[in-house]
């Protein structure tokens, strides 16, 4: 019924920058980043760019088992995980400076849900 009555669909996180980082030992990590990518900026967050949205296997098609020890010898995914909260935190520092805007700014959505 809220919707009917003009419920705005507010968006509490709307402006926030966001990185993410999926990882798989079989399939569907990139679909999974893909996924929360549109997720998120669908409800009006920012990416903080292409070095924030990170996809990959660990372990490949080993058991699971034996998962957490493979992530602890990938040392360059887990280098890319780093990357990824320093790109973040990136985006955050030059937003707060004001030196990173986001393009959206002042556009107004004619069908907000």
């Amino acid at each position: 019924m809220l919707e009917l009555k003009g419920w705005p669909y507010p968006r509490h996180l709307a402006g926030r920058h966001f990185g993410i980082v999926a990882h798989g030992d079989s399939v569907g990590a990139e679909t999974l980043r893909r996924s929360l990518s549109d997720w998120l900026t669908d409800m009006s967050l920012i990416s903080a760019g292409r070095m924030a949205e990170l996809d990959g296997y660990v372990g490949y098609m080993e058991p699971y088992a034996t998962s957490h020890r493979a992530l602890d010898q990938d040392e360059a995914f887990q280098q890319e995980a780093v990357n990824v909260a320093r790109a973040l935190g990136n985006a955050v520092m030059l937003s707060r400076a004001g030196k990173l805007d986001n393009p959206a700014n002042g556009l107004v959505q004619p069908d907000p849900k």
